[in-house]
């Protein structure tokens, strides 16, 4: 993989990580038009995103160092905020479902789930989630200002949705939190917050597979400037999609995904 190559799929894995349009859909995709090719695919993927969890470290860090204190005082048993200690239980629970189905489904995604057209029939249905997201949440009278453990538990079972490519992590888990009756910024930062241990363990559990793969096959300093971009778009992305959320809908992701599908299958039939 060239530098060119790496710097594209930085650029596309840092937006596409956190608007709901698929990181992983979207490498497939355009690694597929611009016929770049890599060994270990799922590999580069994983270690790609690492970049953007930097990104998510970096733009939460105040959160996320006030939650590792509260962590220290529930393990000694000492007094914690009722808030940090709902959130830290719920992102606790709701990584452990898409740990286990991610371990469970490790070997179909590195193959079956990496093919363009299943890509472009999982961004309709992932469409179809958001549609149903944004109805919920438009009929429902009253939504939740605070995020109670059942319903981080519920959205960690919607992250495993975004197991398949085309489905989209910050998709599926900021439309359980909208349909659960979050608002949009709690569900959205939520989201975040909730993709940083999976997306850690992955990349890092990837990174170790490429380590142990001979020297020549490893352009470290391509994947590098990839992650690099990824983590600088990645930042951008973040705060464009906190501000976003606060006072637009989801319509606009949702028509994205249809276009991009329809284009996919396009392309596909009449090859």
């Amino acid at each position: 993989m060239d530098t060119v190559s790496a710097i594209i799929l930085g650029l596309v894995q840092g937006l596409s990580e956190f608007l709901p349009i698929s990181s992983s859909g979207h490498l497939i995709l355009i690694r597929e038009a611009l016929s770049i090719r890599t060994s270990h695919e799922l590999a580069y993927d994983a270690v790609l995103q690492l970049g953007t969890i930097v990104a998510v470290v970096v733009y939460f860090f105040p959160d996320l160092w006030r939650l590792f204190h509260a962590s220290l005082r529930m393990v000694g048993r000492m007094e914690v905020d009722r808030k940090d200690k709902i959130l830290i239980t719920a992102l606790t629970l709701g990584t452990i479902p898409a740990v286990i189905v991610g371990l469970l489904l490790e070997n179909a995604m590195e193959t079956t789930f990496r093919a363009p057209i299943l890509v472009a029939f999982v961004l309709v249905a992932g469409s179809g989630l958001l549609a149903y997201a944004e109805y919920a949440f438009a009929t429902n009278p009253s939504p939740k200002r605070e995020l109670t453990v059942r319903s981080g538990i519920i959205v960690g079972f919607f992250q495993c949705l975004a197991l398949i490519p085309g489905m989209s992590r910050s998709g599926a888990t900021i439309s359980g939190g909208l349909i659960l009756g979050l608002t949009r910024y709690e569900a959205t930062r939520f989201a975040f917050l909730l993709s940083v241990p999976i997306i850690v363990g992955s990349g890092i559990k990837k990174l170790l597979e490429l380590m142990k793969t001979p020297a020549p096959d490893i352009p470290l300093v391509s994947l590098a400037v990839g992650g690099v971009v990824a983590f600088f778009v990645g930042l951008l992305a973040i705060h464009f999609m906190l501000k976003f959320v606060r006072n637009h809908t989801l319509w606009v992701f949702i028509w994205y995904r249809i276009a991009v599908a329809l284009v996919v299958l396009l392309v596909v039939f009449t090859q």
